[in-house]
């Protein structure tokens, strides 16, 4: 018997995870993925935890996927979420995830807004490191 690891299809590249959706889905994710790059236009696209991602400066901005049910948006940030929780007003949420219907898409304001959180925050936890960094020579 095959092990639910072995199952779970592993993707390259976005295109790869996104020529797997259905439609919809695909759609929903294709639009959400033009908003992020051109909102974090220096991010690489990569795969995280099997997600399809963007990187910038070598640290995870933000994820998004789809699962049966819904499509998802991942800040990749426990704060982000909460930063956000008045726009986020009518969305399944938790920590770190916001879920959506592939018809009712983020809407693309939001969704830059909360790239450039991300964008701040891992500057901010990068300046903090190097403090740290240089405090201890």
């Amino acid at each position: 018997m095959e092990s639910k690891a072995k199952r779970v299809a592993r993707f390259e590249t976005h295109d790869e995870y996104l020529a797997a959706l259905s439609g919809d889905k695909r759609d929903a994710l294709e639009k959400l993925r033009r908003i992020i790059r051109a909102a974090a236009p220096r991010a690489e696209e990569c795969i995280s935890y099997r997600l399809p991602a963007f990187r910038l400066d070598g640290k995870v901005l933000v994820l998004f996927g789809a699962t049966a049910k819904h499509c998802a948006f991942f800040p990749g940030s426990g704060t982000a979420v909460e930063a956000h929780k008045g726009d986020l007003a009518g969305y399944s949420t938790s920590k770190g995830t916001i879920r959506f219907d592939a018809e009712k898409p983020l809407p693309a304001g939001l969704v830059r807004k909360i790239v450039r959180y991300r964008i701040a925050e891992n500057a901010a936890q990068h300046e903090h490191a190097a403090d740290r960094a240089a405090r201890r020579r």
